[in-house]
């Protein structure tokens, strides 16, 4: 199998915390992209269909618009702040 590099591309996040409704997602929200429910997941409208995002889980917003959840885990070995 060839191997591939993730290409470096900026992308938004915010880190999903139980009971918050982070002001960068109101319009998601709005839309219906995002529906919070009261066990504190947040359901995520995504390309492939509804995914879960349990607090602590990062919501990203990726190239083309769309938002997708990520396990913190996998977002620190992904993912590093830019200036």
């Amino acid at each position: 199998m060839a191997k591939y590099r993730k290409k470096p591309v900026v992308i938004d996040a915010v880190q999903h915390r139980m009971g918050e409704q982070p002001y960068d997602l109101a319009q998601d929200v709005i839309a219906g992209t995002i529906r919070y429910q009261e066990d504190g997941t947040a359901l995520i409208q995504t390309l492939e269909g509804v995914m879960c995002a349990s607090p602590g889980d990062w919501i990203i917003r990726g190239v083309k618009g769309e938002l997708y959840p990520c396990k913190p885990g996998i977002f620190a070995a992904t993912y590093e702040p830019v200036e």
